[in-house]
């Protein structure tokens, strides 16, 4: 294995790690939305996946363009999956940046099980 493979593996792990803990964080706080936690678990879980392509974005709207480029496009992932993260993306800006973002428990709740969808998928992917 080389020096390479092995720094690359250790990163997607690293990622992925960072993304269930956050993915944690989004349901200890779920009551008071979690929106932009369960957001972050599946931000991460993206730049696991564009390491094993070699690619990544500084910018979140890229890696959200890198996702539908290299794995959805493709078919490696289901059109649904994009959408859900534009969404959450989407939702993640209008509350930290725009205005007041109040969803009632049943968005919370679909935010946060969609995330853990996305999450658990994209670790089936890299890892098995």
């Amino acid at each position: 294995m080389s020096d390479k493979t092995f720094d690359q593996q250790g990163l997607i792990a690293y990622r992925l790690e960072r993304a269930r803990e956050t993915l944690r964080d989004a349901e200890l706080l779920f009551d008071q939305g979690g929106m932009n936690r369960a957001y972050y678990a599946m931000f991460y879980t993206v730049l696991a996946l564009l390491i094993t392509v070699g690619t990544g974005s500084s910018k979140h709207s890229g890696v959200i363009a890198m996702f539908d480029e290299y794995f959805v496009r493709p078919g490696k992932f289901p059109k649904e999956m994009s959408k859900v993260l534009h969404r959450t993306f989407e939702l993640r800006q209008i509350g930290d940046y725009r205005e007041l973002l109040t969803l009632d428990e049943a968005q919370a709740e679909e935010i946060l099980d969609a995330a853990k969808v996305f999450v658990h998928a994209v670790e089936q992917f890299l890892i098995g």
